[in-house]
């Protein structure tokens, strides 16, 4: 099984693993920035291929991963896109402690157009931008290509989820991003004002990064998902 690692610094005592479920044509390049910045808090990043013609296959690596006791715990699934749509459907069924669902794709989720056109569904963010043009293991055509399921039903699992997406993201409308999350007690929802569908590599990057950080660390206080800041005001 291929899977591209980062680790947390030496010295580091790791405080979970993350593993990371790509979307439609998506390399390794996209997770380099938030594999190294995860892992310099101390999370343990693993980028699992997804095979989107064998969903089983894909299924199987998530889950040795999962199984492998030399990772620590929690072990969270994180996904963008499809991988997004794998890590929602998959965390209530196999042994993950809770996901992070960053820019999920739906039936109808797709960018037709040119080139340019799919960047720009994709990202503002220039550094990103200047990767995607640079790889060339890079499907280009990728967004407009459906989905495999011709329906999708998003519910909230009995574990911890955290759903960013961005008001901006013209493959997935918000709306219907979020719909299945919004009241759940175990989910934690946050709209990027602005932000496209790669949202995990968009313009505010560093705060989503910032807020998935924030989410693992009240996870590791507990499935209920204790508040790590709380205002002033509330404990006077």
């Amino acid at each position: 099984m291929t899977v591209t690692a980062w680790d947390e610094p030496a010295g580091a005592t790791p405080r979970g693993t993350l593993v990371v479920l790509p979307g439609r044509g998506e390399t390794d390049a996209f997770y380099a920035r938030f594999g190294k910045r995860l892992s310099a808090d101390a999370y343990k990043v693993r980028v699992v291929a997804v095979d989107l013609d064998d969903l089983t296959a894909t299924r199987v690596r998530v889950e040795k991963l999962l199984a492998d006791e030399s990772l620590p715990s929690p072990k969270v699934l994180v996904g963008a896109d499809t991988g997004a749509t794998l890590a929602a459907t998959l965390v209530g069924e196999v042994a993950a402690d809770a996901a992070v669902i960053a820019g999920v794709a739906l039936p109808g989720s797709t960018a037709d157009g040119s080139w340019e056109d799919q960047v720009e569904a994709r990202t503002a963010c220039p550094v990103h931008r200047s990767v995607l043009d640079a790889d060339v293991l890079l499907d280009r055509e990728a967004l407009d290509r459906p989905l495999p399921w011709t329906t999708v039903e998003l519910s909230a699992p009995d574990k911890p989820v955290l759903v960013v997406h961005g008001t901006a993201d013209r493959i997935t409308p918000a709306a219907d991003a979020i719909a299945s999350y919004v009241d759940a007690a175990d989910a934690r929802v946050w709209l990027v004002e602005g932000g496209r569908h790669d949202i995990l590599n968009d313009v505010s990057h560093r705060s989503v990064a910032a807020t998935i950080v924030l989410f693992l660390e009240s996870l590791k206080l507990g499935a209920g998902l204790p508040p790590v800041l709380v205002p002033a005001g509330a404990v006077r």
